[in-house]
């Protein structure tokens, strides 16, 4: 297999000290490729990384999870890309916002929570409401969290339970994600990520402050899976692997789309949307340090799973390797 590139910038995470370790897998065609290298925990005790191991997905809950779901929706018609969320939360005061600006983050929602991640759920949830829609709504892409915090609390109006049961059981189940959890049982499998002063090590339990607060009623973060999971779902949005009862490929196809309201161009259903050579592909990242990249016409998928976040989240020097990883990926892919 190629992609001696891309191999050689994921150890230089690792080499440049830019994460402890590093999880991948490569699907090329019918091959695929996977290794891992590195430490799973620096602090309190260095660990050397483990096949098999669970990361905290951060954000690729969102495209995994909280995008599915609402696409189920939308195939069964209980729910529509122009209804109005206010029609499911009365409370929030900008009905102009639908559920297409939140599935392609262009809902501009702006305001501010005062002390937002040390308020309880009692006080955040009415606070997240309170928020408004500004004056670019549906014209410009701004990533929030918020979106699909909204979107899992939609999901849950219609089908009476918290968004990250409905995830388990709608998503994770009948795509076959096996290990993939909100609440891994074992510890030891999981890789921990930041070290919080007034915590400790973060090992099974979420970095994201709003979603450790909103506990199962968040969509926008919280799953946990290893790389067998997500080189499977990779495979799904591949088409390799079918589930004609859960999505038919018409719906696999929008994921390929641009989807915002006004055309903007790098949005689809929840993924960012991208162009190389003329045709068209996906990916997604989480704040923890994980990333895929799935690219149909090509054939191509790169997992790529790290906790950048441990044990400090300062860490200003990932995003660049990142981005320098993408654009290997993406060439390697194409050549």
């Amino acid at each position: 297999m190629k992609y001696a590139n891309t191999i050689l910038e994921m150890h230089q995470f690792v080499n440049d000290q830019v994460v402890p370790g590093v999880t991948y897998g490569i699907i090329d065609g019918s091959a695929i490729k996977t290794g891992y290298f590195g430490d799973q925990e620096l602090v309190p005790q260095k660990l050397p990384l483990q096949p098999n191991e669970l990361y905290d997905l951060a954000s690729l809950t969102k495209v995994v999870g909280t995008t599915n779901l609402i696409l189920k929706l939308l195939s069964e018609r209980k729910l529509s890309l122009t209804d109005s969320i206010s029609q499911y939360l009365p409370a929030w005061q900008s009905p102009q916002v639908t559920i297409r600006h939140l599935l392609t983050h262009t809902s501009d929602i702006v305001g501010y929570i005062p002390n937002r991640n040390e308020l309880p759920k009692k006080a955040l949830v009415p606070a997240l409401l309170q928020l408004k829609s500004g004056p670019n709504l549906g014209k410009v892409i701004r990533y929030q969290d918020y979106n699909f915090i909204f979107l899992g609390w939609i999901a849950s109006k219609i089908l009476g339970e918290p968004v990250q049961q409905l995830i388990t059981e709608k998503v994770l189940q009948p795509l076959e994600m096996t290990q993939s959890t909100f609440h891994p049982r074992q510890i030891e499998r999981v890789v921990p990520t930041a070290n919080l002063p007034q915590i400790g090590l973060l090992r099974g339990t979420v970095h994201d402050p709003k979603t450790r607060i909103l506990g199962a009623d968040c969509g926008a973060a919280g799953l946990f899976a290893p790389l067998h999971d997500l080189l499977h779902f990779a495979r799904w949005l591949l088409g390799q692997i079918s589930y004609p009862n859960f999505l038919s490929d018409n719906w696999l196809d929008q994921l390929f789309v641009d989807q915002t309201p006004t055309h903007i161009g790098n949005r689809s259903f929840g993924w960012i949307l991208r162009n190389y050579q003329g045709h068209p592909y996906i990916l997604h990242t989480g704040y923890t340090g994980t990333l895929i990249i799935v690219d149909r016409v090509c054939q191509q998928a790169l997992v790529f799973l790290t906790n950048r976040v441990h044990p400090d989240a300062a860490n200003q020097q990932f995003l660049p390797y990142r981005s320098r990883l993408i654009r290997t990926f993406i060439k390697e892919a194409n050549q």
